[in-house]
């Protein structure tokens, strides 16, 4: 993780949703009436990805323009603390985008506020410059062109994101990726006169065109890649002049509420290039992220972007979003199972090679119970217990293929010998292990028994094993 702060730049907005049921028509109007069961307020806009860049510990610095008004004061309180402010300005009041939903569907969509955005201080011209990386998040309210010339300057040092809007202004040259959505790589085609030659009809709507239209915006920006997202189809990540798209699919779907994952893209996209990653790999892991937020309620799940759980930000060989790897989600996961009257079982191994006999192991695993917990050797303790040579993949290759398992429910790595101390937090109610063991020759089943748990041993396949894998695999180079 980079040592210095992801600083985003852009507008602030307060996100209030109200949301109830709607059974019945008012009486004198052919209007739905939503009998209100709940409101929510949230950071919206820049506030929004600036929250989500800080889930996983970062650093973050919010560059925008707030006032002396309510909803300034109530954006203030609602971010996170690993959010620093660096404050414009406001002459006015901050813009609130009210929703009103039912069923998980928004019905309407109410705006009011709004201001002018004054002259940046010192403090935050100093930001700009000990940034490590910037998200420009840009609704055209302001808060960037008043920064303008200092982003396009930190942009010729640190990798710069910047996520544009239809009301906002026209990206810097040097940038390192741009995110417009398909409607919006579309809008700023018509609107920039980029494609002159008329090689894209705007109603096509194939992957091919959309990586014609982000290669033609990323030749009109001057920047290094154009990701254009295309929503539950994934994403598109192009060059200028690129005959070579990269299209990244969704792993992980689902038909949550979609507002906001703009922003889970970018403040994703923009963690891995603070981490040194390159664009194909931001945006991997941005496509990932931006689908798990969605599935899992997208800005209507409070907990989502308040909580600190940002699984995504590892990039490509870190594990899938949909499967937990963070102790305390994994402890929240069991403890749901648990309070449902299910099982959690949890197995072990180093799973160096995965292969036949490890699937048929943890399918097995799986059906003692409701939750399969795998818990991962790393690097370390299996080179000492392997020997030089050991592990030939990388714990964070081997967590993500286990977690590609459909009978996997969340994969967590231990870095001792054995597992006790991980098991010791996990308490689950079954210990299963693999190949030629005895339960009385495990230390694990002690342990198991503090809480009434229960150790049992699967037997693998006969004649598959990591070491006869490798051991063959060398003999073919020979």
């Amino acid at each position: 993780m980079s040592g210095r702060p992801i600083v985003v730049v852009g507008d602030v907005l307060l996100d209030r949703d109200i949301t109830g049921r709607a059974g019945r028509l008012a009486p004198d109007a052919p209007v739905p009436v939503v009998d209100v069961a709940d409101e929510r307020c949230r950071p919206g806009g820049a506030g929004l990805a600036a929250a989500l860049a800080a889930r996983d510990g970062r650093e973050v610095i919010l560059v925008t323009a707030l006032g002396h008004d309510e909803a300034s004061d109530t954006v203030r309180s609602l971010l996170p603390p690993g959010v620093r402010l660096a404050e414009l300005p406001l002459e006015g009041s901050l813009p609130v985008k009210c929703r009103v939903l039912a069923g998980g569907r928004p019905l309407m969509r109410m705006d009011h506020g709004g201001g002018r955005t004054g002259a940046p201080g010192a403090w935050v011209l100093r930001a700009l410059e000990e940034a490590g990386t910037i998200l420009v998040a840009d609704y055209g309210r302001g808060a960037v062109s008043a920064v303008r010339s200092a982003v396009q300057r930190a942009a010729q040092r640190v990798p710069v994101l910047w996520d544009p809007h239809p009301q906002g202004s026209r990206p810097i040259p040097g940038l390192r990726m741009v995110t417009p959505n398909e409607r919006e790589a579309r809008w700023f085609l018509r609107r920039h006169g980029a494609d002159r030659s008329g090689s894209v009809e705007d109603a096509d709507d194939s992957l091919r065109a959309h990586a014609r239209r982000g290669s033609l915006l990323a030749e009109r920006w001057q920047c290094a890649s154009v990701a254009v997202t295309l929503g539950a189809r994934g994403a598109v990540l192009t060059r200028p002049r690129c005959d070579d798209p990269l299209y990244i699919p969704v792993v992980s779907r689902g038909d949550g509420d979609p507002c906001g994952a703009g922003d889970c893209f970018a403040a994703t996209a923009a963690a891995v290039l603070a981490d040194g990653g390159l664009p194909p790999e931001a945006a991997g892991a941005a496509t990932e992220a931006a689908a798990s937020f969605v599935a899992a309620g997208g800005t209507g799940e409070h907990s989502t972007w308040h909580t600190g759980r940002n699984p995504s930000v590892r990039g490509p060989s870190g594990p899938r979003p949909d499967k937990p790897h963070r102790l305390e989600d994994i402890l929240a996961l069991a403890n749901a199972v648990r309070s449902r009257g299910g099982t959690v079982v949890a197995a072990g191994g180093c799973f160096d090679l995965l292969h036949a006999g490890h699937v048929q192991f943890l399918e097995n695993a799986r059906r003692t119970g409701d939750l399969l917990i795998v818990c991962v050797n790393s690097d370390a303790s299996v080179r000492r217990l392997k020997g030089p040579g050991r592990p030939l993949n990388a714990a964070a290759d081997r967590v993500r293929v286990l977690a590609g398992l459909a009978c996997v429910d969340a994969v967590a790595e231990f870095g001792e010998d054995t597992p006790q101390a991980l098991l010791q937090r996990l308490r689950p109610d079954i210990w299963v292990k693999g190949g030629d063991y005895s339960v009385r020759d495990l230390p694990e089943a002690a342990q198991l028994r503090e809480w009434n748990g229960q150790t049992l041993v699967l037997p693998y396949l006969e004649g598959r094993s990591t070491t006869d894998l490798a051991r063959r695999a060398a003999g073919s180079r020979t």
